[in-house]
């Protein structure tokens, strides 16, 4: 039993900081006290200047006496203030301890986590941007998740290269900006020959970012400052945490915008421009947009609203585009 305790004694003597000599010359100071410095050592098995060196460091630590001039009989003190003392010195130098190993590593991370975060996230600009993208196009093998806003990078074929795209069977699924829909000739020159070639649409008010997802291997984002009419700069991101915090934000929009396709034919025969207007009006665009994008005067428009209107039963524009909706009109 006394073996086990004096083990036990020793390793706490140890994690307080008190050392391997020290310790024995501790234990036998507990076993043989009051008793001259040479018996202590030589039960210790510690001798000359290693014994002084250990004795004074108890000394030291308020756990034993110090042997008075002329007399060498010595005993240990009560260790209430010596632990305080030493479980504080320990404390600091864990403290220490741990401030030099979380220096050593953010050292590492900026010399080397850095380094290699550079290549998980790519800035393209200027003129590189257009081959970028027809690239991102032809490279697709399963999907395109895609959330779309103005202002627009001039490419003259990304309509082509998202319709060879659709064309190769890859599903394509974007969220627009009611801004897409108001945007002079996007509706007809981009939209709806995508959504007829297959583009699954959806629209939202408004999008947070302008964003590319191709399957699930990189994105393309794009620095767009409307503010500042400066739209030359895009973020290629490769996989990593912020690559997967893209698809997550994309399917949250998708899941809550307003769908905007449906059959490719029309129940009742529902002329394009009817169709074109419908999706429209459940995009948010307003009179202006709505008869520009169709040719026709507001006049004209309000006439065709109260056709549509009393053919689906409607009272007004939102229970419109909700039925409209329902039917399979949009």
């Amino acid at each position: 039993m006394r073996r086990m305790t004096n083990e036990k004694l020793g390793d706490a003597l140890r994690l307080l900081g008190v050392g391997q000599a020290a310790g024995r010359v501790y234990l036998a100071l507990l076993e043989l006290a009051p008793a001259p410095l040479r018996a202590i050592g030589a039960a210790a098995g510690v001798g000359g200047a290693e014994f002084t060196a250990a004795y004074g460091a108890l000394v030291d630590a308020g756990l034993a006496s110090a042997a008075e001039a002329g007399e060498d009989v010595v005993a240990p003190v009560p260790p209430t203030a010596g632990l305080a003392v030493l479980a504080r010195h320990r404390a600091a130098e864990v403290e220490e301890s741990r401030l030099t190993v979380g220096g050593a590593f953010e050292s590492f991370r900026r010399q080397r986590l850095a380094a290699y975060s550079d290549h998980l996230v790519e800035v393209v600009t200027g003129d590189a941007i257009g081959p970028r993208v027809s690239h991102a196009w032809a490279s697709a093998r399963e999907q395109i998740r895609q959330l779309e806003s103005p202002p627009y990078f001039p490419l003259p074929r990304a309509t082509d290269d998202a319709l060879a795209t659709l064309a190769r069977g890859v599903t394509q699924r974007v969220v627009y900006s009611r801004e897409s829909l108001e945007h002079p000739g996007r509706l007809k020159d981009v939209i709806e020959p995508c959504v007829k070639a297959g583009e699954q649409a959806r629209v939202l008010p408004s999008v947070p970012v302008k964003l590319v997802i191709i399957d699930e291997a990189y994105a393309l984002v794009s620095l767009s400052i409307q503010e500042a009419d400066v739209h030359s700069t895009m973020l290629v991101v490769q996989p990593c945490g912020l690559l997967s915090a893209l698809m997550a934000l994309f399917e949250q929009s998708w899941q809550n915008a307003l769908p905007f396709h449906g059959r490719t034919t029309a129940p009742g025969g529902l002329p394009p421009a009817d169709r074109r207007l419908l999706w429209l009006l459940a995009g948010g665009a307003s009179d202006e947009v709505i008869a520009r994008e169709l040719g026709v005067s507001r006049r004209t428009l309000f006439r065709r609203l109260q056709v549509l209107m009393a053919r689906l039963g409607a009272a007004n524009r939102f229970q419109l585009a909700l039925q409209a909706q329902r039917s399979g009109w949009l």
